[in-house]
């Protein structure tokens, strides 16, 4: 790991570690200790049960109280439950701070996952009415958990984390990555890193500085980054949030930059905000950050947000909810790009060496089947079926229906009964994609059973509607194509 100086001495880490692990203040330890209800109260911050089980001042129940529910304790017994690390150092190191007649929380220590700790400043909601700083380390929140889910999951050798933050990205790519390199541009960020990876025992590269200039002329095969991606007017005053970029222009940067990033196979995935503006598609938009790149994309969209929503969202994050010259300023600078909404969402790049890459952008807010991540490595295998096959092979190919797809209809009673008006295939797993389709599609897709070539079922298809069979696979190509992209049907390989 490169020496970041850590909040705690190395000494210090290791005795904070077997505190932890002694006390079992752990997330399975928590919910062992507070038992069901309490613990569903913790996740809605209604702290009255959980308080009520931690009352005999034993070392788990002592940093329960402090870390999870935000209590004030006496320093005697704090001292108790993070022994044997040194109070004093403790306190110099900012993990608890005196408050009233104790010692209260002064980071965000949060057990994570089966046996880990994340180290990050306390957040807003917890402190109201205190500043944040403007280097502001972030904790375990949405946008987080969102990556995490959405990052393909294989063996590499390298990986990287732009903007690391408290370094729970890279917690998580240590368990893949032979090597993971971290950057931030905040030295407060990487105190907070290099101390998280230390107390669960594990070693980054460690780099300073504005997104990829750290790495500059080096090649990973996995990247991620949940970087500043708020959309605004450029001004920076916490530097979680704000990248310093007008607009929504670190998502495009980010994209020109993954061609040289990448080792040939590797994959790159960020998390973006982009503008809707009035008048334009924003997939065009959006689109346009990859025509010159090479790579495979697939961006989906999940959120989107009218600009008052959005500015009341990240002015409450930094408790400046109460300012009204911020909120008309950045308002106003959307009224001035005629701003109508702002997106949010998952990019996800593949440097494949292809002459052809594939590039989709689309709406994708229905609830999926978690994770992500194994979605976005089965629609790049698609892509690489595609490609190898071109439509005489996707002819000469045998597919089955995805598991329990179904169909729903919608119908007009009249005078010779029901009429079909509309008919559409869901998928109940996986991204869950809703098709409508039209009746001959249908039908080829309820013969994919696995046991015809694509080809012999156009013929059967082509002699029952009264046209050719090439007619009919020259219009099925893209149709096939396009519902093996989304899964709908499944190639046969067997």
């Amino acid at each position: 790991m490169d020496r970041y100086d850590m909040l705690l001495s190395p000494a210090g880490v290791d005795a904070l570690r077997t505190a932890l692990t002694s006390a079992d203040f752990t997330a399975n330890g928590i919910a062992g200790r507070l038992g069901p209800q309490a613990t569903g109260g913790v996740a809605r911050n209604d702290f009255r049960a959980a308080l009520r089980a931690t009352g005999d001042g034993d070392p788990l129940a002592t940093l329960i109280r402090v870390f999870v529910c935000d209590q004030t304790e006496p320093a005697p017994v704090v001292a108790a439950a993070l022994a044997p690390l040194d109070l004093a150092e403790a306190v110099a190191a900012g993990l608890v701070e005196p408050y009233g007649d104790g010692l209260r929380a002064g980071v965000d220590l949060e057990p994570y996952g089966d046996a880990w700790w994340v180290l990050a400043d306390v957040p807003a909601s917890a402190r109201p009415g205190r500043p944040l700083h403007s280097e502001h380390v972030l904790g375990i929140g949405g946008a987080t958990q969102t990556l995490i889910g959405a990052t393909v999951r294989h063996p590499v050798d390298t990986a990287l984390d732009l903007g690391t933050g408290s370094g729970v990205q890279a917690l998580h790519l240590a368990t893949h990555a032979r090597q993971v390199t971290a950057t931030d541009v905040s030295e407060r960020a990487l105190r907070f890193a290099a101390t998280t990876a230390a107390l669960n025992g594990q070693d980054w590269e460690l780099l300073r500085g504005d997104l990829v200039a750290p790495v500059a002329g080096r090649r990973f095969d996995l990247v991620v980054s949940n970087p500043p991606f708020v959309v605004g007017p450029g001004t920076t005053t916490h530097v979680y949030r704000d990248s310093g970029r007008v607009g929504d222009a670190i998502g495009a940067e980010l994209a020109a930059a993954a061609p040289g990033l990448l080792t040939e196979g590797g994959t790159m995935q960020y998390l973006a905000n982009w503008v809707h503006v009035a008048g334009e598609d924003w997939g065009e938009r959006v689109t346009g950050w990859f025509a010159d790149t090479g790579l495979d994309a697939w961006v989906i969209q999940r959120e989107v947000a009218d600009p008052m929503a959005y500015v009341n969202l990240w002015l409450t994050d930094v408790g400046e909810a109460a300012d009204p010259h911020r909120m008309a300023a950045w308002l106003d600078w959307f009224d001035a790009h005629k701003v109508e909404a702002i997106g949010f969402g998952i990019v996800s790049l593949r440097r494949g060496g292809h002459a052809d890459p594939t590039i989709r952008v689309e709406d994708l807010r229905q609830r999926i089947e978690p994770p992500l991540g194994d979605q976005v490595t089965a629609w790049f295998d698609r892509q690489d079926f595609l490609r190898a096959r071109g439509t005489d092979g996707l002819l000469a190919t045998r597919y089955r229906a995805a598991r329990g797809l179904q169909l729903r209809q919608e119908a007009t009673i009249g005078d010779e009964g029901w009429a079909v008006d509309r008919q559409v295939l869901t998928m109940p797993h996986g991204l869950r994609w809703s098709e409508e389709i039209e009746p001959l599609v249908l039908a080829l897709v309820g013969g994919c059973d696995g046991r015809l070539p694509l080809r012999d079922q156009l013929a059967l298809l082509a002699a029952a509607h009264d046209v050719t069979p090439d007619e009919l696979a020259e219009a099925a190509g893209p149709v096939v194509a396009h519902l093996v992209e989304r899964g709908i049907i499944e190639p046969v390989t067997d």
